[in-house]
């Protein structure tokens, strides 16, 4: 694949539960784009999971894409457990229903057919492409 792109993704939320927003910066070698949006009453977790999977449905075909964001939740829930919720039927290894399934199962089909290389940053530690999108997920809060 040629084409590879970086996605810087974040999720913001005004408490917790509370107004929430996401953010996508795309790069494309010269080239960006920004996305964002928001939802009313939501979660941080939500918002960070709708930053991922905007940013790889925004792909009009397969990509190499590195998705780079400051969510372990996210990061770990897709290397770590995806696999094993799956395989268990959507259920933690407690036996219990995984939160926010609903955006799991989209972004497991979101993920079909890029090649993802994940790369973790700190939040809020000056990293110019994950504060781009911390703005940006913000504009969603306020949108």
């Amino acid at each position: 694949m040629s084409d590879c792109v970086t996605a810087f993704t974040d999720g913001a939320c005004r408490g917790n539960p509370g107004p929430g927003g996401w953010g996508v910066l795309l790069r494309w070698g010269e080239a960006e784009k920004e996305l964002f949006g928001g939802e009313r009453q939501t979660t941080n977790n939500r918002m960070e999971l709708f930053a991922v999977i905007h940013a790889l449905e925004a792909m009009k075909r397969p990509v190499c894409i590195e998705v780079v964001t400051d969510s372990q939740y996210v990061k770990q829930g897709v290397e770590a457990w995806m696999p094993r919720w799956k395989r268990n039927g959507w259920r933690t290894a407690g036996r219990q229903p995984v939160k926010n399934r609903d955006l799991w199962e989209r972004l497991d089909q979101a993920l079909a057919g890029h090649q993802v290389r994940w790369t973790w940053v700190k939040g809020h530690a000056g990293h110019v492409g994950n504060e781009r999108a911390d703005r940006l997920a913000n504009r969603g809060i306020d949108s």
